[in-house]
This record gives C-alpha cells, sequence and structure tokens, in this order.
C-alpha cells in the first residue's frame, strides 16, 4: 500500500511540476539571448534560438487570443493578450506546433525580438518570418536590456 501511494504521489508530481516544450524552449533561448557578446552587432536569429523552428509570428498589440489561435491554427494553454505597446508575443512554430512562446515586457524578460515583415498579406495583426528568410538582427542594447530588432 505504502509503494503504490509513493508511485502515485510520484505520478501526479511529474504531472504537475513537468513544463511544456515551449516554457523549457524560452529559458533556453532567454539563456542564449542573455549571452550575446557585448561587441555583436548582429546575429541571425536561427543561431540564438536553441530549438528547431519553421515559422516564428510576432503579434501586435492587443491582438486578441482568438486571432492568434486562427494565425497559428490552434489553441494551447497559458496565452495572454499583450495589454502594452512595449510588450512582446512571439510563437514560434516547428511542423504547425508552437515549440516557444514568448509574451511580456523585454524589461521583465532582459530581452526583446522585433520585427515587421510582410512576407504574408494576408496577416492583418501578426508578422512572419520563416526559417528560410533573411534573419539577421541588429543587435542594440538599451539599460541592460538586449534587443533584437529588423526592420523591412
Amino acid at each position: 500500500m505504502i509503494i503504490a501511494i509513493v508511485i502515485l504521489f510520484t505520478i501526479i508530481s511529474i504531472i504537475v511540476f513537468k513544463k511544456d516544450l515551449w516554457e523549457v524552449n524560452e529559458e533556453l533561448l532567454k539563456q542564449e539571448m542573455l549571452n550575446i557578446g557585448e561587441s555583436v552587432e548582429s546575429v541571425d536569429l536561427s543561431n540564438v534560438t536553441p530549438f528547431e523552428w519553421d515559422i516564428v509570428y510576432s503579434f501586435n498589440p492587443y491582438t486578441s487570443k482568438d486571432t492568434i489561435y486562427k494565425t497559428v491554427g490552434y489553441k494551447w494553454d497559458t496565452i495572454s493578450e499583450t495589454v502594452s505597446e512595449g510588450m512582446n508575443q512571439l510563437v514560434f512554430m516547428k511542423e504547425e506546433k508552437v515549440v516557444c512562446y514568448l509574451y511580456g515586457y523585454p524589461a521583465n524578460n532582459g530581452y526583446g525580438i522585433y520585427f515587421n515583415s510582410g512576407s504574408d498579406t494576408r496577416l492583418t495583426s501578426a508578422s512572419m518570418l520563416s526559417v528560410d528568410d533573411d534573419l539577421t538582427f541588429q543587435v542594440v542594447r538599451r539599460d541592460s536590456i538586449i534587443y533584437l530588432m529588423k526592420n523591412e
């Protein structure tokens, strides 16, 4: 009986405390971003993303959850709407599944990634980049925060 309780407790603990793939990858992305050298002026986004992806969406401020879900193709947990102009909301996808979700203020995250892309004119509330696009971003440092910036 004690063994069964221990096994049950272990299984429940694993389920409760297990992080989703997109949370784990966001932590890895944060580590890579914060390790960009002081003298680095530009980076290729694929070189600072320690996970595989094929499309990344950057959603405009105030984009509704339903619009985000419609854009990426399905619903998943732990998504929020941005409430300010300065917030980041990026969704990295691999084979139509979310593999990394970045949300929040760069001041809180320690970094921000911003891009504008007209590569898909059907998107009105988001910009999109493919892994096959030019992924060169300028590195900008302000107030101890690292920003990757790309304007097209």
